[in-house]
């Protein structure tokens, strides 16, 4: 009889470190109360309500802050990240941002690589946590430095844009569809028409459509996509193979290739949107809500109002919700910047222009 090959690599020094690690951050969401859902101001008379999720009232002041927390309850119930040992990201920021925060929170190392592009007060809020940040010319190389860099370190890659989706637990468990819908739940349309969201990972878009068909809603799912980004022409063509040979001005949202993460059949429509109508309508929001928001909420307020537009022509009544990403002040030197605007060759009065006369009239011009 052959013996029995019995290799037994319990350590339980290691099993102690993660029951600690992975307490704490659940520990961290138990501490959090939920955010909130803003109301857009809209005439009365036309029977349609617009919300905002307010994310930026994170921590770490983000809706990256949902994701971090749930990839590092990924990794570190998958054996992925262990003691001493480096966590890196590919990012454009707010990701960072969070993972940063989860990483010191548990003590290990974190490492973000970003555009050099990526504004200096994310970069600032990195280094704040206790991140360093990896800075790449080229955006397109993100992955394979930071794979590179995992590599080298004996650390692990967390990336975001593999594993979002199934790091969330999408059925429930106050993940951010369930929230939405609690909250909604004594409004006068407690069941949105439309939810709008944005996509860089599309973590998000794919919870928010999982769980609407898990708990079988007539919600329909839009996603607002900005310039130089490739997941509209992706979704449009059916192409898994689209790209975009320039990173996306809109931190947060947009890639140049189609993430691993984006599930295009879950949702229902796309919107292209331009960068300079995203900067009009985050100006927009600060003028009717006193809020300043990341250019990403303003790609998803644009397409949300485009579509109470077509509910308003229509004579639907109904409510639809987009998300507040994260705080403007991140960007002061960016989207609230006129010298930004003109070095970028951006020009929002056009768009401003239109939303003015969209919420003053109820018909968006042509």
């Amino acid at each position: 009889m052959s013996a029995t090959v019995d290799v037994d690599r319990s350590d339980a020094g290691y099993r102690t470190w993660l029951k600690e690690a992975v307490r704490k951050v659940q520990a961290d969401n138990q501490r959090s109360a939920d955010t909130h859902l803003l109301s857009f101001p809209l005439p009365e008379r036309w029977g349609i309500d617009l919300y905002l999720k307010d994310e930026s009232t994170h921590p770490t002041g983000s809706l990256k802050h949902r994701l971090a927390r749930s990839l590092f309850l990924y990794g570190l119930c998958n054996g992925w990240i262990r003691r001493h040992r480096p966590v890196i990201e590919a990012s454009s920021g707010s990701t960072a941002v969070s993972e940063a925060y989860f990483a010191k929170l548990i003590g290990v190392p974190f490492i973000a690589v970003m555009p050099r592009t990526t504004s200096g007060e994310k970069t600032r809020l990195i280094e704040f946590h206790g991140g360093r940040c990896h800075l790449v010319d080229d955006p397109q190389t993100v992955y394979e430095v930071s794979a590179a860099l995992a590599a080298e370190t004996g650390g692990h890659y967390m990336d975001q844009f593999t594993y979002a989706e199934r790091a969330t637990d999408w059925r429930g468990n106050n993940n951010i569809a369930e929230s939405i819908y609690q909250q909604l739940r004594l409004e006068r349309f407690p069941e949105p028409a439309w939810i709008v969201a944005t996509a860089g990972t599309g973590g998000t878009s794919a919870t928010l459509a999982r769980y609407v068909h898990y708990m079988q809603y007539d919600t329909r799912i839009c996603v607002a996509d900005p310039e130089n980004s490739c997941f509209f022409d992706g979704w449009v063509h059916g192409d898994p193979e689209a790209h975009s040979d320039r990173g996306s001005r809109i931190e947060g949202i947009g890639r140049p290739r189609m993430e691993p993460s984006f599930l295009p059949y879950a949702i229902d429509r796309m919107m292209k949107v331009p960068d300079a109508a995203s900067v009009a309508a985050v100006r927009a929001l600060d003028a009717a809500i006193g809020r300043k928001a990341g250019g990403s909420t303003g790609t998803g307020l644009w397409s949300a109002l485009h579509i109470v537009a077509e509910m308003v022509a229509e004579g639907r009544t109904g409510s639809v919700v987009t998300l507040l990403c994260d705080p403007g002040d991140r960007y002061l030197d960016k989207y609230y910047s006129d010298a930004w605007l003109a070095g970028q060759g951006l020009d929002i009065k056009p768009y401003s222009d239109a939303l003015e006369t969209f919420l003053a009239v109820g018909a968006w011009p042509d």
